[in-house]
């Protein structure tokens, strides 16, 4: 077993009633699964994704846990797992339950929770709770947040988190590694873009591998903007809410529009 305690989240006043209660549900399912179930029980493939890539024992608890909260809410959701739950609401929530899957079956405490409330389409409330710290990140679109991104314009001596190398992405990890001053590969899309939002990096990136999933970028959608940032697509695609699970997008979360500019400037340069 997992024996590290598991924390109320921290979620502040004024979050989407609905949003709330799903993050909560999340994050006891989460303490429930790594209380009962060791870490080879929790990282064993029992399903497949709506997405199309298998799900954990881990990721199926708490998926089912949000999607019985999104029920009782009547509201609907787009969740990697399960998929879409359609209850006729103009409200939908984008959840990602427990993202860093691999990190959080393996005891690495830094995973998290992250959902977006969208209201016709349209983003409009994030939070991305970190599972084993309870800490919050929580905007709303329009509204500035009492902390604010490095506001660096430019890669060279960044901190850059990336995205672990794919094929597909190889050389353009080395080109973004060798300008930045500082690489980490942390494995948790939604909280290296909360720690963008507030200063400790800044930026983070799939290098063109086209790995992420609507939940994976949709809470930095609103996060970043709100916090002084920008998130783009690398290959200029919209950021857009979409129940369309097959689509993929190369996300960059950074201090400022010209770094996220810069940065897929790099990652598009053809190689040498």
């Amino acid at each position: 077993m997992i024996h590290w305690p598991v924390p109320e989240p921290e979620i502040p006043a004024g979050t989407h009633p609905a949003l709330a209660a799903v993050a909560r549900a999340a994050v006891a399912a989460f303490r429930d699964a790594r209380g009962r179930f060791d870490r080879t029980q929790l990282a064993e493939k029992v399903d497949m994704g709506a997405d199309g890539t298998p799900t954990t024992r881990l990721d199926q608890l708490v998926d089912t846990a949000v999607a019985e909260t999104v029920d009782a809410h009547r509201v609907n959701l787009i969740s990697e797992e399960i998929g879409v739950i359609d209850n006729g609401s103009a409200v939908t929530l984008v959840v990602d339950p427990v993202d860093g899957t691999s990190n959080a079956v393996a005891g690495v405490p830094f995973s998290a929770f992250a959902g977006v409330v969208a209201v016709d389409g349209e983003a409009v409330e994030s939070l991305t709770t970190w599972l084993d710290t309870g800490r919050s990140w929580h905007a709303k679109a329009g509204e500035t947040l009492p902390y604010r991104t490095t506001g660096r314009r430019e890669l060279d001596g960044a901190a850059v988190s990336l995205l672990r190398p794919h094929p597909k992405s190889e050389d353009a990890w080395l080109r973004v590694s060798r300008r930045a001053g500082r690489v980490r590969v942390l494995s948790s899309s939604c909280l290296e873009a909360a720690l963008v939002a507030e200063g400790s990096l800044d930026a983070f990136a799939d290098p063109g591998s086209d790995t992420h999933r609507i939940m994976d970028i949709a809470a930095a959608a609103v996060l970043l903007p709100a916090a002084g940032g920008a998130l783009i697509d690398a290959y200029g695609r919209p950021v857009e809410i979409d129940p369309d699970l097959s689509r993929r997008w190369s996300g960059i979360a950074a201090a400022t529009p010209d770094l996220a500019e810069e940065l897929a400037e790099e990652i598009n340069r053809p190689s040498s």
